[in-house]
């Protein structure tokens, strides 16, 4: 698998000079399958980076939602296989209750919000429910599973070729307890990143920021370091940036992780910041 962060961005888009480097664009990762095909994580504004190809923008189209916050659905109208009549694309989302996928996003995609709404987008559109067990697109296997976050969150665990994926962008997995401490069947997440080659996790917030944010569905810094090792993933990155930290910041936590990370036994190089434009090999050394 390869995949291409398009937006790591948490909460709220916020472009300026000194966010260059990570990208101010929110929450969406591209997924290139070891068929070729192509799997879109989230649809934040980091959507209008996807480069899906001419040939694979006729393919069929998949979209998974972790979520139906702003930040991870406010770029669908700038995905462009949407308003391609030949384009067949299936957007996969939480179940709430009896209401349909679709008829949730119709309320953000609708007037007075938006000059054009679902009913319009000339494609062929399905919506669909993640299914509660493991499901196949192209060569992957899937797997969606209730992560802590506020209102109905996925994370999903993508298995293609040997290799694992594990993507979890809002996730408070330390709302019910010390994760070091937690049973795993307690842990949230657990089983989705148990083992990935890569983990793409919260970090929003500094250790200092957490308690000012406790309950609202991110993590703090040391809560990520905590998750991966508990995990045992093989490489983390982590994701849903703060939209008040600065390129600068970024890099004192990436730098305070990594030694922290390696006080822990572990080996620096395997921890990382997600950055906008960034190409990961999953199953690979390096990030480039």
């Amino acid at each position: 698998m390869q995949v291409r962060v398009c937006g790591a961005r948490g909460s709220l888009p916020s472009p300026g000079a000194d966010k260059v480097r990570y990208g101010g664009n929110t929450s969406c990762v591209q997924v290139r399958l070891s068929d070729g095909s192509h799997v879109v994580l989230d649809a934040g504004t980091g959507i209008r980076n996807v480069d899906l190809g001419v040939e694979a923008s006729r393919d069929h189209l998949h979209l998974l939602l972790t979520h139906l916050h702003l930040d991870h659905i406010q770029g669908l109208l700038f995905f462009t296989p949407l308003f391609q009549p030949e384009a067949e694309v299936t957007v996969w989302g939480p179940a709430e209750g009896r209401v349909p996928l679709q008829d949730r996003i119709s309320r953000y995609l609708s007037a007075p919000l938006t000059p054009v709404e679902v009913r319009e987008l000339p494609c062929n559109l399905d919506f669909r429910n993640c299914p509660v067990s493991e499901w196949r697109i192209g060569s992957a296997l899937l797997r969606a599973e209730a992560v802590t976050h506020r209102g109905p969150t996925l994370g999903f665990r993508i298995e293609d070729a040997g290799a694992t994926l594990c993507y979890l962008p809002d996730h408070e997995p330390a709302l019910v307890g010390a994760i070091d401490g937690l049973e795993h069947e307690w842990l949230s997440g657990y089983r989705l990143a148990r083992a990935a080659d890569v983990l793409i996790h919260d970090a929003q917030y500094r250790d200092d920021e957490y308690p000012a944010h406790f309950g609202w569905g991110h993590s703090a810094v040391s809560h990520a370091l905590d998750f991966a090792s508990r995990c045992e993933a093989k490489r983390t990155v982590f994701f849903h940036h703060d939209p008040f930290h600065t390129d600068s910041d970024l890099d004192a936590i990436l730098d305070d992780a990594r030694e922290r990370w390696a006080e822990r036994g572990r080996d620096p190089a395997t921890l990382d910041l997600a950055r906008e434009e960034a190409v990961i090999a999953v199953g690979a050394v390096r990030q480039v």
